[in-house]
């Protein structure tokens, strides 16, 4: 399968060493990016043809996927266009920014019949796949509650590197870009939300956006949940956790990002117990290692051996906890889920 990347800023390296790992199903083809030095870069590296036109690179290439991992913002735009083009997608988190773009992105992948992936590579980690089995397995008897921080760091060079980063249009805050994976991990482990009640903060970034904030989500099982979330841990990233309090379990799967399991104990013994110590890892950077199994998931399921992970409408849920964190945010207000407006 022939497969093209638009954006070859930051994350695209994770997509670019994944694609290599399936010479026999994935050839990457073309990459586009609007700075011409960047897009051209990413071709030498990668033994592919550039584009600074995303347009241009769909109608000459003949491609069978697109990989999207421009601007938050864009996504849907992106997407789009490469659903029209009878392409595959494939696009970083969040899917977009807004609900309606969010659906738009949706609509238009189901009426050209192309598949849509949301790369939420944190569900794949080795840690996080333990905790899901003791989940499904009821080892936690009822679950009372569900804790998630993400205390990382962003110095104000990181946000001056590109000026969309931390704008309202497109990127968002720390909840829409950084801890966007936990939001996901959230409802993928508890379910879904019933409401939740927020306050954000901009307290050093000179940015348009949240650097800092906590929530509190009650899910409708009725497990009470928080998050707290902040760009502001000195002196570097710190933690990024899950923990859960059952009725026959406690667990806590924290490190820097999800890749130790610093609590695990249950009332009653499974032999995944045995799995703990070599499930932990440590990871190059906080996007891990997931990017490789996500392509192996893509690959699967465009071959019909599989299932997606994650399709479009999971990874909608994400983004509409999100938007509602910041409903809740501005208004000082208690917000229902699902949400009413876009």
């Amino acid at each position: 399968m022939r497969i093209g990347l638009v954006g070859c800023g930051r994350i695209s390296k994770n997509h670019f060493d994944a694609i290599k790992q399936f010479p026999d199903d994935l050839e990457l083809a073309a990459v586009c990016d609007v700075v011409k030095a960047r897009s051209q870069s990413a071709a030498e590296e990668n033994s592919a043809a550039w584009y600074t036109d995303l347009a241009k690179m769909l109608a000459k290439e003949n491609l069978d996927i697109v990989s999207i991992c421009t601007p938050s913002g864009m996504h849907p735009q992106h997407g789009i266009m490469a659903a029209q083009a009878g392409c595959h997608v494939i696009t970083e988190k969040p899917m977009g920014i807004t609900l309606k773009d969010a659906d738009a992105l949706i609509q238009a992948c189901d009426e050209h019949k192309v598949e849509l992936f949301v790369v939420k590579q944190n569900r794949l980690n080795t840690t996080m796949q333990l905790l899901k089995n003791a989940i499904n397995k009821g080892r936690f008897g009822q679950i009372y509650m569900v804790q998630s921080n993400v205390f990382w760091a962003r110095p104000q060079e990181y946000y001056d590197q590109a000026k969309w980063r931390g704008t309202w249009e497109f990127d968002g805050g720390a909840y829409m870009n950084q801890a966007s994976h936990y939001v996901d991990a959230l409802t993928w482990l508890v379910g879904n939300p019933e409401y939740v009640m927020a306050v954000t903060g901009t307290l050093a970034r000179k940015i348009e956006a949240e650097d800092t904030g906590t929530a509190i989500i009650k899910f409708r099982n009725g497990v009470i949940g928080s998050m707290s979330v902040t760009m502001l841990t000195f002196p570097k990233n710190f933690e990024g956790s899950i923990t859960i309090l059952g009725e026959k379990g406690t667990a806590k799967i924290g490190g820097v990002a999800v890749n130790k399991i610093e609590k695990w104990e249950f009332q009653d013994y499974d032999d995944d117990d045995r799995l703990v110590e070599e499930a932990n890892y440590s990871p190059p950077n906080v996007y891990g290692f997931g990017h490789l199994g996500y392509y192996k998931n893509v690959v699967a399921s465009l071959k019909g051996e599989s299932e997606a992970f994650t399709d479009g409408r999971s990874g909608r849920k994400s983004l509409e906890l999100i938007l509602a964190i910041y409903k809740s945010a501005q208004t000082g207000k208690r917000v229902s889920l699902p949400l009413n407006f876009s």
